[in-house]
């Protein structure tokens, strides 16, 4: 490489110099990953894990592939999913297709939708956007002719990194809005307007729809091959009970010093199975670097029910005292119990710090998607599952006694004057009803590690503390 230095007219000098190529075998090669490595790999695929012989299961699941059919998800949610045949019958004109996002634009990924597409043009009216999961898979579909085929039937290209996928940018869906994506997410409101409606299908299905203008398959799927569009075929096998091991009873945790002996404040239900990070807390907010936590309580279940943060601070105003003036053995604040797999989505820690921010500080739930449950640990708020509480919510306040319709008066989130007392390390949820009745719910016991992290203020306060203390012995 040349480099001239100073200004044109006034040169008196060339330096060259020359730059490494990745290549160069100079260039020393990368340290080994420690847990992910060419030997660890080869060793796994020489010796492929498998279950201890006496491994007790609850039940086995058989699927029989050969009932299975394409399915496409959506609209606006992964859990909702309809036979392709079916969705194609329907004839859903789409106005916008996408072909992008960093899991689910690789080269192999384009491949599949360049072969549908090749020889034909987007359909008029509708815009399908294409952005490679890196620079290096573009450099990749670039060489090979399918980012050509792309752009050569109409395609838009973007640049590889977060784009509509999470709501940023260019070719965001507008209120109204029909489109389907390649991506792995389409919660409502996440890539545009909470009134339009997103699709899920692989690559193909994508580049196939963007060219006929309505959710279809390619042409050489064809739909007689297919079995009949209904679900698949699955049995489950339970186990006798005499070939299961018998279960032992976990022993009773300890309270730390500080932590409270109970949760307890006004009961809010949001009816809702799925509630996902998008409806609590909106893709659009993640990238504002400057927000406060302030904001985020603000803002905090927004593409669920955009009511949700007023009602709770209309609710702290009127029942909730200043903790600095109460008990420190008890916990004010409003307690939310939602649905099953409360949290599931992507892994924005947002979703639970607004929680906290607003000024829950428990949720109850059926159960909780894992990494959000992760993150409420690691921030300091606390999950407890209770699916007994679940039911009788639900029976009691849910629009024809089922969770998705929202409240039996069209509310999204149900506040009916039922107070509840969470005896989070006793195992135990005591809920007062509007008619003065009281009932009782055993739940498992917050143990001492959590309990630790919400001592510390979350992570971030733990290995504070730890460094501290590190620091002090040394």
């Amino acid at each position: 490489m040349v480099r001239l230095f100073g200004r044109p007219d006034r040169l008196k000098k060339l330096e060259f110099r020359t730059f490494a190529s990745a290549s160069d075998s100079s260039i020393p090669p990368p340290p080994e990953h420690p847990r992910i490595n060419r030997r660890r790999l080869d060793a796994l695929r020489a010796n492929r894990l498998t279950s201890d012989p006496d491994a007790q299961y609850s039940s086995h699941l058989v699927l029989d592939l050969s009932t299975l059919v394409p399915y496409v998800s959506g609209p606006n949610s992964v859990k909702v999913a309809n036979p392709l045949p079916v969705l194609q019958a329907s004839h859903i004109a789409i106005n916008k297709a996408y072909l992008l996002s960093c899991t689910n634009a690789r080269a192999s990924d384009i491949s599949a939708a360049a072969a549908v597409i090749k020889g034909h043009k987007v359909a008029p009216g509708v815009q399908f956007y294409v952005a490679p999961a890196s620079s290096e898979v573009q450099a990749e579909a670039e060489q090979n002719g399918d980012w050509a085929t792309l752009l050569a039937a109409g395609a838009k290209p973007l640049p590889a990194g977060c784009g509509p996928c999470i709501g940023l940018g260019t070719g965001l869906l507008e209120e109204g809005e029909i489109g389907i994506s390649a991506t792995n997410r389409n919660y409502k409101g996440r890539m545009g307007h909470p009134k339009a409606q997103a699709y899920l299908a692989s690559p193909a299905v994508v580049a196939a729809s963007a060219v006929k203008g309505f959710i279809a398959g390619p042409d050489s799927l064809d739909p007689s091959s297919l079995p009949p569009a209904s679900p698949p075929t699955f049995s489950i096998v339970n186990p006798t009970s005499s070939s299961r091991s018998s279960s032992v009873s976990a022993p009773k945790e300890a309270a730390l010093p500080g932590f409270p002996t109970s949760f307890s404040g006004p009961l809010l239900f949001a009816p809702q199975d799925n509630l996902n990070t998008d409806g609590i807390y909106p893709g659009k907010y993640t990238y504002q670097d400057d927000i406060t936590l302030e904001r985020q309580a603000e803002v905090v279940m927004e593409n669920y029910d955009p009511a949700f943060a007023s009602l709770v601070a209309t609710l702290r105003k009127d029942h909730i005292n200043d903790d600095t003036s109460s008990s420190s053995a008890t916990k004010h604040g409003i307690i939310l119990v939602s649905g099953y797999n409360f949290g599931t989505g992507s892994s924005r820690e947002q979703a639970a710090t607004a929680l906290k921010s607003v000024g829950i500080p428990l949720v109850i739930a059926g159960s909780f998607g894992d990494i959000f449950k992760r993150n409420a640990i690691n921030n300091g708020l606390v999950c407890v599952e209770c699916p007994e509480l679940v039911a009788d919510l639900t029976a009691e306040f849910a629009k024809d006694g089922v969770r998705g319709k929202g409240g039996k008066d069209g509310e999204l989130t149900v506040d009916k004057g039922v107070s509840i007392d969470v005896k989070a390390v006793d195992g135990r949820v005591d809920v007062i009803w509007p008619n003065g009745e009281k009932k009782s719910y055993n739940v498992g016991s917050v143990g001492a590690s959590v309990q630790e992290l919400w001592l510390c203020g979350g992570l971030e306060g733990f290995v504070l503390k730890s460094i501290q203390a590190q620091s002090a012995a040394q």
